[in-house]
């Protein structure tokens, strides 16, 4: 993996995730297509594990395809909660609804 994470491609993630409006959430698939490159979902999903050390972003409005937020982090459940959106069980966001349309 090291050979295609590089600081411009994390920054590139970073700077999509950055722009995720206050209550609406994005997909791991939908960064990676909006970035050019569709099959590197899990890829979104390890650099945002990482964005702590590159500063603050709004991590916590990107879900998997069906909604449903990164087990064990339950904070992000409050975060998004604050920002209005409604969760249709314990884990999984009302995609449909919340999704961003971008």
């Amino acid at each position: 993996m090291s050979k295609i994470l590089n600081e411009d491609l994390i920054y590139t993630i970073l700077s999509i995730v950055e722009e995720i409006p206050e209550g609406k959430v994005a997909t791991y698939g939908q960064i990676a297509r909006l970035m050019g490159r569709d099959r590197n979902s899990r890829l979104v999903g390890k650099v945002l594990s990482m964005a702590e050390y590159y500063g603050s972003y709004p991590c916590h409005r990107v879900v998997n395809h069906c909604g449903r937020t990164v087990p064990g982090w339950h904070e992000q459940r409050y975060l998004l909660e604050d920002e209005g959106v409604v969760f249709k069980d314990n884990t999984h966001v009302e995609i449909t609804k919340y999704k961003w349309d971008c």
